[in-house]
């Protein structure tokens, strides 16, 4: 393939991605709030994703657009937050719709971030695709709006896919750095009841899995989870043995409140139960290489 465009590349999913795809297409542009600049072959292109510079122009004849772009959940859900969580999301969605739309020859396919958070917190159901129960708070409605910015514009010469993506593990950024250091100190114990499940994908699968949309042309919405959500109590308890320590604290609810409030996050982060499955991918042939978690820490611990 020619052309690769990823908006908001510079983070931990972009750099995953980047390194998958980097032999893969002739050209690689990220666009980026720091400077344009060319480094190892990828070009960096200067946006802030709200209005046209000359970025837009990168679009045409690119072979797939993909979006990252969207404020960390990992904060405080004051009401400023919470503004600029949604619109950073909806804002470079609406734009990127108008920039494609502008092009004489447009990206082939457009993969937008989305995330599994969409579905309701479930202990008793598997949510896919087809069958998946969608719930109603801010995470949520965030997601919501978020798919219906993307999918209202329609993009005739585009196809689109929402990736619904859950927990990314990797080895140098996401979720596993600070979940691992709280293994390696003494506080890797279950996390509130522990009953609540992960959804989670190794970064490894997660680049696959978006290679793989991009092979079969998959549009639509997509998870793109592990086939084997594991509850917390379980994930934990393999993460002290990956690491090697002999014990984890329990961290009740209440410890968990009072501890998100001074590294300011949310606690629904660990607590809600993400139960949901890649019908889509797994009816679609997709092999995953990593389909339980031991598998997976073995390799990024």
């Amino acid at each position: 393939m020619s052309k690769l465009i990823i908006a908001a590349g510079t983070g931990f999913l972009g750099q995953v991605l980047v390194n998958h795809f980097k032999n893969r297409f002739n050209e690689i542009v990220i666009l980026t709030r720091g400077k344009s600049k060319t480094v190892d072959g990828i070009k960096y292109v200067n946006w802030n994703a709200k209005y046209f510079s000359v970025w837009e122009k990168e679009l045409e004849n690119a072979d797939v657009l993909i979006n990252l772009v969207g404020k960390s959940v990992d904060c405080r859900y004051t009401k400023k937050n919470k503004q600029e969580i949604l619109w950073s999301r909806i804002k470079s969605t609406k734009i990127l719709n108008e920039a494609v739309l502008k092009c004489q020859n447009p990206p082939k396919h457009w993969l937008n971030s989305s995330t599994a958070t969409i579905y309701r917190f479930s202990l008793d159901k598997e949510m896919d695709e087809i069958d998946g129960e969608i719930g109603n708070d801010f995470s949520i409605n965030v997601a919501l709006s978020w798919e219906k910015a993307f999918f209202k514009t329609e993009t005739p010469k585009t196809l689109k896919t929402a990736l619904r993506t859950s927990i990314v593990l990797g080895k140098n950024g996401g979720a596993l750095i600070p979940l691992k250091t709280l293994a390696k100190i003494g506080f890797g114990g279950k996390q509130g009841n522990g009953n609540q499940f992960v959804s989670w994908i190794h970064e490894e699968d997660f680049a696959r899995a978006v290679d793989f949309i991009i092979e079969k042309e998959l549009t639509g919405k997509i998870n793109i989870v592990s086939p084997k959500p594991i509850r917390n109590a379980a994930f934990m308890q393999k993460l002290r043995k990956a690491v090697d320590f002999p014990f984890g604290i329990p961290l009740s609810k209440t410890l968990l409140e009072i501890g998100s409030f001074f590294i300011r996050t949310e606690t629904e982060l660990v607590l809600k139960s993400r139960n949901v499955v890649p019908k889509r991918l797994l009816d679609s042939g997709f092999m995953f290489k990593y389909e339980n978690i031991d598998e997976a820490f073995r390799d990024l611990l």
